[in-house]
């Protein structure tokens, strides 16, 4: 009995790691198209998947340049006059480049062309440039967007996972953050 116990007990141990890393989400083929807050994969192909250590000794050694693609709505164009409009705040890693919403899985022209336009401003034109694309943790959005960037035929991808909710928790310093701005949609 006692044999069987522990022969059971070993194959659950033994097992248990496998059924836990089929739970991490694995890298679709494409973009992710839907419910962008969610566990991301632990990897992106052809991509450096950054710790907030390695993110930070990049920053401090201004090696690459920083991209933000946490979504933001913009101001409706049709709001009743009066009507106060207030943007949510938004404190970034310093240095960083903002382009709100171009990490949805799909995207129009004029947001795929604001997307290459500000990756081209951040990488100076250098397509071989360390871009680190980031948003918050478990946010689908930095990872289309880096996915995207390999896309346009950026061979230097640093995805950082953490983002800035790794960034603050390791109690790094933030800015307030203007995003670029958006072409008319």
């Amino acid at each position: 009995m006692r044999r069987a116990s522990a022969a059971a007990l070993v194959a659950v141990m033994l097992t248990a790691p496998a059924f836990a890393q089929q739970q991490e989400p694995f890298e679709p083929e494409g973009y992710r198209t839907d419910n962008y807050r969610a566990p991301v994969p632990a990897t992106l192909a052809n991509a450096r998947v950054l710790t907030t250590e390695e993110a930070e000794a990049i920053w401090r050694a201004k090696s690459g340049a920083f991209v933000d693609v946490l979504p933001r709505p913009p101001k409706p164009k049709n709001l009743p006059e009066g009507t106060v409009w207030r943007d949510m705040p938004r404190k970034n890693i310093p240095g960083s480049i903002w382009l709100p919403d171009t990490g949805y899985g799909s995207l129009s022209p004029a947001m795929d062309d604001y997307l290459q336009r500000g990756l081209a401003r951040a990488s100076r034109g250098d397509k071989a440039a360390l871009l680190v694309i980031y948003c918050l943790a478990d946010c689908w959005m930095s990872w289309n967007a880096a996915k995207r960037a390999q896309a346009y035929g950026y061979s230097n991808i640093a995805w950082y996972p953490e983002g800035t909710d790794g960034w603050e928790h390791a109690k790094l310093p933030t800015e307030d953050a203007q995003p670029e701005p958006r072409p008319e949609q």
